[in-house]
């Protein structure tokens, strides 16, 4: 990771200057030299080389004073380390390790007897006994020690000491987690604090700088310098990720967090802790004495302040927060890098998503007034609490209906209030000729270059303007807004389609679900000429009677010329009758069509149904028959109104009134009957006077005049509510002669039935299924009359004749039969079928008196077996008793039924012969025996 690209912005700013010699009131003649410094919030703590230590606290806007502690004129300062766990502050001074407490009100204390410390790094913990605590990693001479300490109850520290490692010659240490990474001339190592056993992570080359370690935010990895290399490892010493690259040799690193900050060759630089992107450069005169400190608090994340100390000043900086630092690039116009800042905040979790979207909101604003329409609309979706209206006044001067509407934001006040957009596009082409000036002149100016180079006309960025805000508006259509701002919404995207003569999205709009204000837009595109986008307009909003009088002059205007005739086929749902691309008087049909349909509004109905029925018939008839309304016309004031040049409306309107709503006013079936009949007639004398006609022609026509007639003999057959009579005086005169069958048989005439599909249409199958249905021996009789004797100069009809009797002849009298059989018939053509008759009548003879004879053999029978049952005797002793009282019989009369049982008379006359004492009734249920059959 790094980059030598100059730094682009700010990421600390400065905000206090220290003297320290001046504050601690020292006079000139005994300045201070900073050797050391440490944050650990509220306070900073300064260590000097005489052997002073300062404290300031850091909770106000300017830095103050509070105390100073002398440790020795000869031990400065090297290294200080809060350690907030067992409240102290850990010195490094001379070799000696002390203690201070964290307000400098009492002496420092030695820690241990520990001398010659050439590093020492802290570790943060808690005890198993729940007591404050921290451990320290010291190394002195060849030995690595472990501290712990642990803070009692009365202040006191409890110090224990061991020995973990050996090793010579450390200049750095650090701790994280278990593991001590060490830092010598010849590289670094690492160690473990729960097993003592180490390793070496890499070696150094020969030339390097001293080692230096930094752990870095989170505890989790650590920074090892080589030269100006950063390399971060993890606590396993394990590189992760990419290593920094920084722009000189660091004396001095610190942390705050998302920041590296980095002191050496008289400079501060600033990375970005992500990606090693430098920042920001900060130049300091060469120090006296020493080099540059940089030092922020340990905890890193949360931390805002860093100072930089040089001998003998302290200048203190704070974090510069994301909103500043995006705001200072946009004042500036660096759009690309405050969209890239952005992006990183936004990644790194530093700034809210509100104000993520207040940012995009305020980027889109400028790049809208610097005439970057496209890229203005873009950021303007990805803000999540931009309102559209604030959208409205580039659209709609104020005041108007929605001026209350407008949020009154002014964001940071980088951009100009919005104006109308002319206005917008007018000002910003001064300003880039204003540009274009200055360029010239050899000013470098803000403005985007490729406008330079090729200025658009303002035609253009007008188009491009509103093309932009349609694309927003549209998006905000999908958003959950209040009804107000729908409305505004959708009627200023109406505006902006018609500013651009966009038909079909004008068109669209209006047809669609929309909160459009009519009254803003009616004389709008009336004036406009946009009369078809009104027209949907009025039909969304349930202005039928409006729309349905436009669709009207639409239709008038497309058939007499005044109109040009697109021929276009519209984007919404179309008829089945619409094939291919329809004319616009068509489509003037089919929409107002789909209004009819709904409307239950009978006058309006009736009122356009004429002229929509002299462009399609079809429409016409769906509009009458539709189910979509919620009441249904009247089918009186409907058939009135239907007219009568029009049958094909008016018998499909009939046929749906008796079919589909089971209509079962006869008037309306006599009605259907009558126009289909003649229909029927018509169409069978067109078909016969038409003899120039192809074959194709003439099967076109044969096929349409069969469905017509189909139709009608399917409903003469099933309705009788019809009367048949007047239809039969409508077609008497014509050929329709099975319909007349149908009416005939309707009216009870069955001679005529008989004699039309006998004689007339010959159909010999027919005449004898209807005789079937008649269901009398005299109907086929009846017909052979006709077939023998046609009359009206027809001959006999013989081989008719002979059909019949070969299917029912030998269901007939032969003695008619024979009567009417004239002399003419030829005798090789009944013959065997008269024969066969006659065979069968006396075959019926025979078998008639084989089942007399059976039935009076079974008659005898029975009536011997009674009489033996009768007869029968019955023994009786002075024991046998009544099966009813049980009183003894003796010389009593008795009765005995037919299952045996026997009761007294007085007993028989109480209870009759129908219900023998033991429960039978012989009424419900008869009693078998089998003697009682029939033997011969």
């Amino acid at each position: 990771m790094g980059s030598n690209t100059p730094p682009s912005r700010a990421a600390l700013e400065p905000f206090a200057t220290l003297d320290p010699a001046a504050l601690a009131g020292l006079p000139a003649s005994s300045p201070l030299t900073v050797r050391s410094a440490a944050i650990s919030s509220p306070y900073l703590y300064l260590g000097t080389g005489g052997g002073k230590l300062l404290l300031f606290t850091l909770d106000s806007p300017s830095p103050d004073f509070l105390r100073l502690l002398p440790i020795g004129p000869t031990r400065p300062v090297s290294a200080i380390l809060p350690l907030p766990a067992v409240a102290r502050l850990l010195l490094l001074a001379d070799g000696l390790l002390l203690l201070a407490d964290p307000l400098l009100s009492r002496p420092v204390r030695r820690l241990g007897s520990v001398r010659n410390v050439a590093a020492v790094a802290a570790r943060a913990s808690e005890s198993d006994d729940d007591r404050p605590s921290c451990s320290l990693a010291v190394s002195v001479g060849k030995k690595l020690l472990l501290v712990d300490l642990t803070l009692h109850d009365a202040d006191e520290l409890e110090v224990r000491t061991r020995d973990i490692a050996l090793v010579d010659g450390v200049k750095a240490l650090a701790w994280v987690g278990d593991s001590v990474f060490v830092g010598t001339a010849s590289g670094y190592s690492l160690f473990s604090t729960t097993n003592a056993q180490g390793g070496d992570i890499f070696t150094l080359p020969e030339s390097s700088r001293p080692p230096r370690v930094k752990p870095l935010s989170g505890g989790d990895e650590v920074m090892l310098l080589v030269d100006n290399v950063g390399v971060v490892v993890d606590r396993s010493g394990h590189p992760v990720g990419s290593s920094f690259v920084f722009n000189t040799t660091p004396d001095c690193i610190a942390e705050v967090y998302p920041y590296v900050v980095v002191a050496g060759d008289s400079k501060v630089d600033v990375y970005r802790r992500k990606n090693g992107a430098h920042l920001q450069a900060i130049p300091f005169a060469r120090p006296g004495t020493g080099g540059l400190i940089v030092a922020s608090e340990d905890a890193g994340i949360g931390s805002d302040v860093v100072v930089i100390a040089t001998a003998y000043k302290v200048f203190c900086y704070r974090k510069v927060s994301a909103v500043e630092q995006i705001k200072a690039l946009l004042r500036r116009k660096s759009y690309a890098e405050a969209i890239s800042l952005l992006q990183e905040f936004e990644a790194d979790g530093e700034i809210s998503n509100d104000m993520i979207s207040f940012v995009h909101a305020q980027l889109g604003f400028l790049l809208f007034f610097d005439l970057r329409f496209e890229d203005a609309v873009n950021h303007f979706l990805l803000s999540e609490t931009m309102q559209p209206a604030e959208i409205f006044p580039f659209i709609m001067r104020d005041p108007n209906r929605w001026s209350d509407l407008v949020p009154r934001k002014r964001y940071w006040g980088l951009h100009a209030p919005p104006k109308p957009l002319e206005e917008v596009i007018d000002d910003g082409l001064v300003t880039l000729q204003q540009a274009l000036f200055l360029k010239k002149a050899g000013v470098d100016t803000v403005v985007d270059d490729d406008f330079l180079s090729n200025p658009p006309s303002r035609a253009d960025l007008l188009e491009v303007a509103i093309r932009n805000i349609i694309r927003y508006l549209c998006a905000s259509r999908e958003k959950d807004l209040s009804s107000s701002e729908m409305e505004g919404v959708d009627t200023l995207l109406m505006y902006l389609y018609r500013a651009l003569n966009l038909v079909d999205d004008m068109e669209k709009l209006a047809s669609s679900q929309n909160s459009c204000v009519v009254e803003e837009l009616e004389s709008l595109l009336d004036d406009s000429g946009h009369l078809r986008t009104l027209a949907f307009l009025y039909g969304s909003k349930g202005m039928c009677s409006k729309s349905l009088g436009i669709w009207r002059i639409l239709a008038r205007n497309y058939s007499t010329g005044l109109w040009k005739d697109h021929a276009i086929l519209p984007e919404t749902d179309s008829l089945e009758t619409s094939v291919g691309k329809m004319s616009g008087e068509e489509i003037a049909a089919v929409e107002a069509s789909k209004i009819l349909q709904a409307s239950s509004d009978q006058d309006l109905v009736l009122e356009h149904l004429g002229w929509v029925a002299d462009i399609d018939q079809e429409l016409a008839t769906a509009i009458l028959t539709s189910e979509m309304r919620e009441k249904q016309l009247s089918p009186e004031k409907v058939v009135a109104a239907i007219d009568p040049e029009k049958v094909g409306i008016h018998q499909r309107y009939l046929q749906w009134l008796i079919e589909e709503q089971e209509c079962d006013e006869p008037h309306y079936h006599t009605s259907y009957a009558l126009s289909l009949s003649r229909s029927a007639m018509d169409a069978v004398r067109l078909g016969s006077n038409n003899e120039e006609r192809n074959n194709k022609e003439f099967d076109s026509d044969m096929q349409f005049i069969y469905l017509l007639r189909e139709r009608l003999q399917f409903f003469l057959q099933s309705s009788d509510l019809y009367d048949p009579e007047e239809v039969l005086d409508v077609i008497s005169e014509s050929e329709l002669w099975l319909e007349k069958a149908i009416l005939y048989r309707k009216m009870g005439q069955e001679n005529i039935v008989l004699q039309i599909l006998a004689l007339k249409l010959e159909d010999s199958e027919a005449a004898e299924q209807y005789c079937a249905e008649i269901g009398r021996d005299d109907a086929y009789i009846q017909l052979l009359d006709l077939y023998l004797d046609p009359k009206n100069g027809k001959g006999p009809m013989f081989t008719a004749a002979v059909r019949l009797l070969h299917n029912h002849g030998e269901s007939l009298d032969p003695i008619q039969v024979l009567e009417r059989l004239s002399a003419d018939m030829p005798l090789q053509l009944a013959s065997d079928t008269i024969l066969r008759m006659l065979r069968a009548r006396v075959h019926h003879h025979r078998q008639g008196q084989i089942v007399h004879n059976l039935s009076r053999a079974t008659n005898l029978d029975a009536r011997l077996t009674r009489l033996e049952e009768r007869s029968r005797h019955v023994q009786l002793t002075d024991e046998s008793i009544c099966d009813s009282c049980r009183a003894r019989l003796g010389t009593k009369l008795f009765v005995m039924y037919p299952d045996d049982s026997v009761v007294c008379y007085r007993c028989y006359r109480n209870q009759g012969d129908s219900a023998s004492p033991h429960g039978r009734n012989f009424r419900k249920g008869g009693i078998f025996k089998q003697s009682w059959l029939v033997s011969r």
